[in-house]
């Protein structure tokens, strides 16, 4: 609580400041204050323990005998995402695009807006702070909506997310990765991909779902996002929230794409690495963050040949191919994402490309894989219907419809629901 008020306290005085202060230098020092404190207070609770650890493992190979003690800081709750929010609130007034916040009271709801604070999605000071100072009205379309977002995102949570967590977690695959075969590994990889997507997802929407309720529009944090045909669409649809502020505050204040191909492709890889280490301290986060950059300037690069043939036909058949490569290619990159360590990470990766389907240590016919894999086909066909978008639009108009839906989504969350009580995977950033 100490390390929230802080930020908050900080950055409104210096908010405050910078909306008065017509001096360029004087305003460039008060938003270094407010960068230098957020990253300091970001860097100590969250990396100081990984780089005293890599330093001294660093110095270890090189023959010295480091003997430093570590803090063993628990990650403070939700520390990723009110840093983020409060350092776009002074960027943003520093850009001279909102005018400082008035009401302290405001500002303090803003950074510590509760069904958002610990896992997103990331909200701007110019969403939310206008929505602060409105009136607030009990209303029925807001509560229905909300009722139907926080369903359907209960659903991703407890039927998608958490049985795929569940029998992931029952077999080891992650823990010890060199006892299984590599149809087992490569089915573990596909589990998690889409476990790691129905739980921030659902998450995401249970947020905006009690936020729509108590009368915030939240903007979206997911579109579909293994619908995408290439990886800057991806991130597009992907923790949106993130992407757009990893775009906006950090690629394009660095060079974004005006200073030619090469500081392009230097601009993606320095964003995504940092977007990489913001999940956590570790090197799997970093080299995950790191093939996110080198997919990024491959599908750049091929952009443009990919897109010179007209024919509508090829374009489909090259759409549907490319939803799969970048969807097995993101799946590839989640691997280093879920596992303990560096050298599971490769082990893994080795299994499922020597492809030995032949033996597997998995038992693929129990009740709880059934249920897996019927949360998913529940999932996927709802995904397809809302990516075509005559049908969704239908489904949309129609409140009975609608409601047909809530009552369906609940029974399925009754009937195959995991209700472990497993936390959110986002919990942890």
């Amino acid at each position: 609580m100490a390390l929230i008020l802080l930020s908050t306290v900080v950055d409104y005085f210096l908010g405050s400041k910078l909306g008065i202060e017509k001096r360029i230098i004087h305003r460039r020092l008060l938003l270094f204050i407010s960068i230098f404190t957020n990253l300091t207070i970001l860097g100590i609770f969250k990396y100081l323990d990984f780089f005293v650890e890599s330093f001294a493992l660093l110095l270890t190979n090189i023959g010295f005998k480091p003997d430093w003690p570590t803090l063993n800081i628990i990650l403070p709750v939700g520390i990723s995402f009110y840093t983020f929010q409060s350092l776009s609130y002074t960027i943003d007034i520093y850009k001279k695009k909102i005018e400082p916040e008035k009401s302290f009271l405001n500002f303090a709801a803003y950074i510590s807006m509760f069904p958002q604070l610990v896992a997103g999605p990331i909200v701007r000071a110019s969403k939310l702070l206008p929505q602060l100072r409105a009136p607030k009205e009990i209303n029925f379309y807001r509560l229905f909506k909300g009722v139907e977002l926080i369903i359907w995102g209960y659903l991703l949570k407890v039927v998608l997310a958490d049985n795929l967590g569940f029998l992931i977690n029952i077999n080891g695959y992650f823990d010890n990765p060199q006892s299984f075969a590599s149809l087992d590994l490569i089915l573990a990889t596909l589990m998690f991909s889409f476990q790691i997507y129905g739980d921030f997802a659902g998450y995401s929407l249970i947020a905006i779902g009690l936020a729509k309720i108590l009368g915030f529009d939240l903007d979206p944090n997911f579109k579909r996002p293994y619908f995408a045909s290439s990886f800057s669409e991806f991130w597009k649809r992907w923790h949106i929230s993130l992407s757009s502020w990893l775009r906006d505050y950090l690629y394009i204040s660095i060079g974004g794409n005006r200073k030619g191909y090469i500081r392009t492709s230097f601009n993606l890889i320095t964003t995504m690495v940092l977007g990489g280490l913001w999940h956590g301290a570790a090197l799997t986060f970093i080299i995950w963050g790191l093939l996110h950059g080198i997919y990024l300037i491959i599908f750049k690069y091929l952009a443009s040949i990919l897109n010179y043939n007209t024919n509508k036909y090829i374009k489909a058949v090259q759409k549907i191919l490319l939803i799969f490569i970048v969807f097995s290619l993101t799946s590839i990159a989640w691997v280093f994402f879920r596992s303990n360590s560096l050298d599971d990470s490769i082990y893994i990766i080795k299994a499922i490309f020597t492809f030995d389907i032949s033996t597997t240590n998995s038992n693929f016919a129990t009740p709880l894989v059934v249920k897996c894999f019927l949360g998913l086909f529940f999932v996927l066909i709802v995904d397809i219907f809302r990516e075509t978008r005559f049908i969704y639009s239908i489904y949309k108009k129609s409140y009975s419809l609608r409601v047909l839906g809530i009552f369906i989504s609940a029974w399925t969350i009754l009937l195959f629901g995991n209700f472990s009580g497993n936390e959110f995977v986002y919990f942890q950033f």
